[in-house]
Parts: C-alpha cells; structure tokens; sequence
C-alpha cells in the first residue's frame, strides 16, 4: 500500500499541483490511515469498505480527534479512495455515499484598530531585524496577504513608486495597493536593513532572516509571537489574524465584498462573506453596549 501512497502523492504534487503544506496534510492522513489498516490486519485496500472507513473514523473519535480534523482525515481518504478507483485499483469508493461530520464554523479571531497599532508599533527601528519585522507587518495588515505569499515575495514583486504589490503565489496573479505606512517601512528596510543581510548581492527574496536566505514561515510565526507578547494582547494571534483583521476593518468602513474577494485572492466570495458575519457581531455588540434600552 506504500507504493500507492507514493503514486497518489506524486499525482497531487504533478497533476493536482497542491502546496508543500497540502500535500504534507494529505500524506499525514493517509499514512495514518494506513497504519491503522496494519493494525488491523488490512494488507489489502482492496478488501477495505465502507464500514471500515467508518470504524476508523469513530476510532479517531475515541482517540479524542477534534470534529475538523475528522472530516479533514474523511477528505484526504476520500481523495485517495476516488485516485485507485480511477485508475482501477479498486472497483468502486467505499466513501461514496459518506457524509463529512458537521463541523460548526468558528469565526476567526480579528484584532481591533487599535490592538493592530499596538502589534505594528512594536518593531523598533533600530537595528536591521526591526527595519525588516516593521515592513513585514505593516505590508501584511496593508494587503491581507496569506504569510505564505509574504515569505515568497521578491524584490521585483513590489512597486513602490506605484504603490502596489504582485502576488503570483496560488492559481492566479493578483495586484493589491499598499498604503503610505506600507510603502515608508518598505523603503526603510530596503535602504537600511535588506542590503546588509543578504549574503549574495544576486538574491531575489524580499525578506530574509539573519543568515541572509528566504524568511521561513516557521521564522515569521517566531516573530508575530514575540511581538504579541511585547504588545501584551491577550488574544491568539497566528501568522493568519493581520489577514482577518484587514479584511474585517475594510468592511467595517464601507469596503464591498466583492473588492475585499479579489485582494484576499479568494475563488469563491462565499470564503469572503464570514467577514460580514463578524461586521454583524460588532454591530450587535456596539448595540447592546451603547443603546440604553438594549
């Protein structure tokens, strides 16, 4: 079944052509799925059904997995299931008729204005780290752009004098204007930081870390957590909560759904409409606190 796995793997990253992450999600799932055949004394995918799809799925319930991760494990099973199906390794997917469990949406965590100044206004420009995580932070909370895209973005992919960025990273390409916040850290950590921390004057990378290559996202996920904790804000922020807040505040001041789509490089608006959910919120909160029959 090892060999399968492979296959399936090499046609998501050839065919399909899912990011690193993605494909890593997929292959931890199905290898766990696998194990769990072994354990059973399932050597044979073709003797598997749909009640042992079932079963292992209640047996990541038992196992205390929460409901997303259970239906993520159905989706990535599925997919492998619908692969040997396709190519004849087995003659029918045995989660055809399987529904994912429900999973209730949580609306993510956002910041307000005035918690987002705090965060942007921790970076001290005194070195060239704080010239580069004051450029990193206010570029994202400027253009809502995934830290994935941030940390593939080149030098050639900015225009300053414009003011706006080139985002290729995903199935499209994708321009976003940046602010005059935005555009003064940028020219700041390009005149005073990048020069000097690059190892090799050829090097495309926009932000780099110390040792003069490409910024990881395990690098800025450092970052954005030292920085909470120096802006002692008590919410859980991840590489992803500037992408929200930038969203949410666009719409809280008049911005429509359909431009703030096209800036996230969302394909579907429905991906986009949560934010008017969390518009609804505030209104709702700001009601209450500030009507004095509410």
């Amino acid at each position: 079944m090892e060999d399968l796995v492979l296959k399936f793997l090499t046609f998501l990253e050839k065919d399909k052509r899912l990011s690193l992450n993605t494909l890593q999600s997929y292959r931890r799932d199905i290898e766990q799925y696998i194990t769990y055949l072994n354990e059973i004394k399932l050597q044979n995918i073709s003797n598997t059904n749909k009640t042992t799809v079932i079963t292992y799925l209640l047996h990541l319930q038992k196992k205390g997995r929460a409901t997303s991760t259970i239906s993520r494990n159905l989706a990535s099973i599925r997919s492998f299931y619908q692969y040997l199906t396709k190519n004849g390794v087995i003659s029918g997917d045995p989660t055809e008729e399987l529904e994912s469990p429900k999973v209730e949406k949580k609306l993510p965590q956002i910041l307000s204005t005035k918690e987002v100044e705090l965060l942007l206004d921790q970076p001290k420009c005194d070195d060239l780290k704080g010239f580069r995580d004051k450029a990193m932070l206010e570029l994202l909370y400027a253009t809502g752009i995934r830290v994935s895209e941030l940390i593939c973005l080149n030098v050639l992919d900015i225009n300053l004098d414009m003011g706006f960025i080139k985002c290729n990273k995903g199935t499209r390409e994708r321009m976003i204007p940046i602010g005059s916040l935005s555009i003064q850290a940028l020219n700041e950590y390009l005149a005073k930081s990048r020069n000097l921390l690059i190892q090799r004057s050829d090097e495309k990378a926009l932000f780099v870390n110390v040792n003069g290559k490409r910024l990881t996202r395990q690098g800025f996920w450092k970052i954005i957590k030292q920085y909470k904790n120096l802006a002692k804000i008590n919410k859980d922020i991840t590489p992803h909560t500037l992408r929200h807040s930038f969203a949410a505040h666009l719409l809280e001041n008049g911005a429509d759904l359909r431009s703030i789509q096209e800036m996230l490089g969302h394909s579907d608006i429905s991906s986009t409409q949560v934010y008017a959910q969390i518009a609804k919120n505030r209104i709702k909160e700001v009601y209450k606190k500030t009507h004095p029959r509410a």
